[in-house]
C-alpha cells in the first residue's frame, strides 16, 4: 500500500500540483516543485526534464486573478502578502 501511495504522489507532483512549502523555504530549494512562499515572496517552480514552459493560474489577493508562461526552474510571483497561490492549468506555451 505504501508504494501504491508513493506512485500516486509521484504522478501527481509530475502534474504540476500545488505543493506548499514552509516559511523558511528559499527559492534555490531543488526539492520544491509548485507553489510556495518564503517569509516575504511567492515563487512558483516548474520542474521538467523537457525544457517546455507552462501555463499557471496566479491567485491574487483583491486583485484579478492572470495567467503566466513559466520556464522550467523557479519563477517570482510577486509578495507573498498578495499571492494566495498558483497552479499549472494543463498547457504548454
Amino acid at each position: 500500500m505504501t508504494s501504491a501511495l508513493g506512485a500516486a504522489a509521484l504522478v501527481l507532483t509530475s502534474l504540476g500540483t500545488v505543493a506548499a512549502a514552509p516559511a523558511s523555504a528559499t527559492p534555490a530549494s531543488a526539492t520544491i516543485c509548485g507553489f510556495f512562499k518564503t517569509s516575504t515572496d511567492a515563487y512558483y517552480r516548474h520542474c521538467t526534464r523537457d525544457g517546455s514552459h507552462v501555463v499557471i493560474k496566479v491567485k491574487v489577493a483583491l486583485a484579478r486573478d492572470h495567467e503566466l508562461c513559466v520556464r522550467p526552474g523557479t519563477t517570482w510571483l510577486g509578495s507573498a502578502r498578495k499571492i494566495q497561490g498558483a497552479y499549472y492549468v494543463g498547457r504548454t506555451c
